[in-house]
């Protein structure tokens, strides 16, 4: 088991920055991947980022690509997500995710845990 604990949400103006991190514990030496997602009511679960230690690269959604920073400390086993020059519609839950076994990166299937996720609200 692996349990994740988001923090660092929050309600900001349209351009400003967060950091959200995503405390690790448990059985954390089993992930092969980090993963950033959204979500707002009524839509379903959006991929942001992705960090894999087996492939040693990040991924971003288009939407954020150029904005958002995903990198992790891991030494605390903490995953972060820096996002900068936000807009209106980034407002939604993030959640943080570990990828266990295999699968797209970008596929919320593909990962195994989940945290309880943090709001973050942009407003214009």
């Amino acid at each position: 088991q692996v349990q994740l604990v988001e923090s660092g949400g929050g309600l900001v103006q349209a351009g400003a920055s967060l950091r959200l991190s995503c405390a690790a514990s448990g059985r954390t030496f089993t992930r092969n991947a980090m993963a950033w997602f959204r979500q707002v009511p009524g839509k379903e679960r959006e991929f942001v980022a992705a960090f894999s230690w087996s492939a040693g690269n990040t991924l971003y959604s288009s939407s954020v690509k150029g904005r958002f920073t995903i990198s992790e400390d891991t030494a605390k086993n903490t995953v972060y997500l820096q996002m900068n020059s936000l807009k209106p519609e980034d407002t939604a839950v993030y959640y943080c995710a570990a990828r266990i076994y295999g699968g797209n990166y970008r596929y919320s299937e593909s990962y195994s845990y989940w945290g309880q996720g943090t709001q973050v609200t942009v407003s214009s």
